[in-house]
């Protein structure tokens, strides 16, 4: 585990530290720096993980800071290193809002603070932002321990004792309920010719917590195959329904009658659950069973790598006339089930840097020209499953030379939304809430979403 967590400036010299076990020497961060500059010198990218003589250098950077945590090689587990560095940066954005080296000098006491609740003989401890918030403040913590003879000086409230340190006792709600969302979206690479190059899912199954007391709650899955890999592990048979029940689009794998399992093109890259789940239920029984903090919450995230046709596509063409005129044509189609309809459709269609004049001609939606983007944007509000839409746009080229060719290199950006519908087919079959002590009547909901990601491009040429 951590022996010590260091903040650093910008070129690695150390601003505040937190040693947590004594089996690194004191001067072993003052080398830092110099590695740090030697793998700058040697290489554009630089590696999150130096060994120099049997010390592990592992670092995160955010904005002008270097978070070091520092271990020996034999007592180190670096996956729980990073994911707590990067949980300290979290916490200290819900106390500095802004986390840089000016702030950081300005406020040790506090971060000293976090720093010995969150971490303890360099193995993490409590990392709820709301469990910390509740006993260390920035503005009464100094107060009260100035006050040495005062005897009712606050204390770390009870349920950070409890094995459910993420939720806190008592609370109380008129109306019981529980909303859940799976957010699916989507990153696509597509060629002019329709051809996908990359495609990806990135789902959360988001959870807003209203309800009273202690509350357990039992939530099942269609998964449909998607953890089967996940699982295989401990042999657990897995059920898989037709993938054409929801219109996916996506293959799944099956078992034969022969007991042979086929291959899948469904690969499940990261699965990561809020510490609330139990997990040996999940892997024993694939049913995911946790008591909810209050409020809003990620229950967990997924990202598959498969192939899966595009949902919205664009053919876009654009010709030159005559070195001053230049024509673009944009056929968009809703691949996506007629029951099924897109909202709030953007298409941003880029055109060269010193195109002017427009003139649109289109069948839906509404369309306008932003020069700060050098693009066109195509707006369409709904987007039913099976239809299509045109626009045609026709824009001058003043500054266009006889001998040279307007090129257009980057890609059609599409935004989107489908409600009631993912794309992996993964399904909520029951959201169970039992509280054994107050025993109410609970109301939950579910809520389906597919949408674009930050990357669903379609290049032009």
């Amino acid at each position: 585990m951590a022996s010590a967590v260091y903040f650093c400036d910008d070129k690695g010299k150390p601003l505040l530290s937190r040693r947590y076990k004594d089996d690194v020497p004191l001067s072993a961060i003052d080398k830092f720096s110099t590695l740090l500059t030697d793998l700058e010198d040697e290489s554009a990218v630089i590696p999150p993980c130096i060994n120099h003589n049997g010390i592990e250098y592992l670092f995160i950077q955010h904005n002008d800071l270097y978070v070091v945590a520092l271990a020996t090689s034999l007592t180190v587990n670096i996956a729980e290193v990073f994911a707590f560095l990067h949980k300290l940066m979290g916490v200290l954005g819900e106390y500095l809002k802004t986390v840089e080296e000016e702030s950081i000098r300005d406020n040790f006491v506090i971060i000293y603070e976090l720093m010995d609740e969150m971490m303890d003989y360099g193995i993490p401890q409590i990392t709820e932002p709301r469990m910390l918030k509740k006993y260390i403040t920035q503005k009464s913590f100094k107060l009260e321990k100035a006050h040495k003879k005062k005897r009712n000086a606050a204390r770390p409230p009870s349920e950070l004792n409890n094995s459910v340190s993420w939720r806190a006792e008592g609370i109380k709600y008129k109306k019981n309920e529980a909303f859940l969302d799976i957010v699916e979206s989507i990153n696509m690479l597509i060629t002019q010719k329709g051809q996908v190059l990359r495609s990806e899912i990135i789902g959360a199954v988001k959870i807003k917590s209203r309800l009273s007391g202690m509350p357990d709650l039992k939530l099942g899955i269609n998964d449909r195959g998607i953890f089967t890999k996940y699982l295989e592990g401990n042999n657990i048979g897995v059920n898989i329904p037709d993938p054409q029940e929801h219109g996916s689009g996506v293959a799944e794998s099956s078992i034969t009658n022969d007991g042979k399992k086929r291959k899948t093109n469904i690969e499940l890259e990261d699965l990561k659950f809020h510490q609330c789940v139990r997990l040996s239920k999940f892997e024993n029984e694939k049913i995911i069973t946790f008591i909810p903090p209050d409020g809003e919450f990620d229950l967990m995230n997924y990202r598959l790598t498969t192939s899966i046709k595009p949902l919205i596509w664009c053919d876009v063409s654009i010709q030159v006339h005559s070195k001053s005129r230049i024509e673009i044509r944009c056929r968009a189609k809703a691949q996506i089930k007629k029951k099924s309809v897109a909202a709030n459709v953007q298409i941003l269609i880029p055109v060269p840097d010193d195109a002017d004049t427009p003139s649109f001609k289109y069948s839906h939606g509404s369309i306008k020209y932003v020069p700060e983007q050098s693009a066109i944007l195509w707006k369409i509000k709904s987007f039913p499953g099976g239809k299509e839409y045109a626009m045609f746009a026709e824009m001058g080229l003043p500054s266009m030379d006889s001998y040279e060719e307007p090129k257009v290199k980057r890609p059609v950006q599409v935004k989107f939304e489908i409600p009631y519908f993912t794309t992996s087919g993964i399904q909520v079959r029951y959201l169970k809430i039992n509280e054994p002590k107050l025993q109410y009547k609970s109301y939950p909901w579910v809520r389906y979403i597919t949408q674009s990601g930050d990357d669903y491009t379609i290049r032009v040429n």
